[in-house]
């Protein structure tokens, strides 16, 4: 398997740079590497553990003898381009937006419905970072359970947005810190900005993505139409709200479940606690700091309900560009090795 060529189209954004550590990491049987961006990164050359790979621009690339596409260039790019990757014969991987509610198209999380993968007709999406990190964690539930309906709040790291968002954090942080008093009294003066319509440097943002309809996000819809596309319950019941936070790696999410049979805190814990990929931690909270750079979802401050007995509250978190998007594209290419 050492002879296959696999692309990473996106390959300088945040996402594609986790994806070439990843397959170095991973030891993926690739013989060949190619690296492919916007024409602005085209001819820069990059280490990775493959040796230096000289940047293509994606606008003119030759996609014939790719087997692997894994992308993450954005939702436009991926609908302009990955059916031509496709079509030259690669299976593609796409961790946009762009096919994810496409009922051709498979929506996968590794160690959750690694079955549906081998449906596909040349792309297979990976689902919203959002999304993945909380699967992890009621799926092993909904196994044995049977998931009815859930409320779900998330924390989302600006890493989810790029690194332009990493930047404007980082930013804004320091200016807020000239004047720190303000941030107490009052009076402070709005920071420059870019990625995000509201400071995002010391405050939260309660409204991530860009409006849809009634009110609610893009995000929190994908939060909905994903989880039930993913554990293929298209009535389940969902109440999300997605939050944005100033972090720069990590999002958390706290969600109350309600099942057809009822669980106990213990058998909860357990059944996730022996899940792949997810970590129960009952000695201390876990926090978007603790997953930088793991692969794990961890799993905290599991309990019952209170209003309505038998469900269950919970607090999943974990590495966005890691387990969210990176790790999980490359652990569906694995399915097929």
């Amino acid at each position: 398997m050492s002879d296959l060529t696999v692309a990473v189209v996106g390959a300088t954004g945040a996402v594609g740079r986790v994806m070439r550590d990843i397959l170095a990491e991973r030891s993926f049987p690739a013989g060949r590497l190619r690296l492919m961006a916007s024409e602005r990164s085209a001819g820069t050359v990059l280490d990775t553990g493959f040796g230096p790979v000289e940047v293509e621009d994606l606008a003119t690339v030759d996609p014939a003898g790719i087997d692997v596409a894994l992308f993450s260039a954005g939702g436009d790019r991926s609908r302009q381009y990955a059916p031509k990757f496709a079509e030259a014969g690669a299976v593609v991987i796409d961790n946009s937006s762009a096919f994810r509610m496409n009922p051709d198209v498979p929506l996968v999380v590794a160690d959750v419905n690694n079955d549906a993968a081998f449906s596909h007709n040349g792309i297979i999406a990976n689902p919203n970072c959002t999304t993945m990190v909380l699967m992890m964690a009621v799926a092993p539930l909904h196994r044995a359970a049977g998931l009815e309906g859930m409320v779900a709040t998330s924390y989302q790291s600006v890493s989810g947005t790029g690194n332009s968002a990493i930047a404007e954090l980082r930013d804004q942080v320091e200016w807020f810190t000239q004047t720190p008093q303000a941030l107490i009294d009052g009076g402070w003066e709005e920071p420059d900005h870019q990625v995000f319509t509201r400071p995002i440097g010391w405050n939260v943002l309660p409204f991530a993505g860009s409006e849809v309809d009634d009110g609610y996000t893009d995000e929190e819809m994908k939060l909905q139409n994903e989880s039930r596309k993913i554990l293929d319950i298209p009535g389940l019941l969902v109440e999300p709200t997605c939050v944005r936070v100033p972090v720069v790696v990590g999002h958390g999410i706290a969600a109350t479940l309600w099942f057809r049979d009822s669980l106990t805190p213990d058998q909860a814990a357990k059944l996730i606690d022996e899940a792949p990929g997810v970590q129960v931690w009952s000695e201390k909270t876990a926090t978007p700091l603790d997953t930088a750079g793991i692969d794990d979802v961890l799993v905290s401050r599991i309990r019952g309900t209170l209003g309505e007995s038998g469900g269950i509250s919970l607090w999943a978190v974990g590495d966005n560009l890691r387990k969210g998007a990176a790790l999980n594209t490359i652990q569906i290419a694995e399915l097929f090795l």
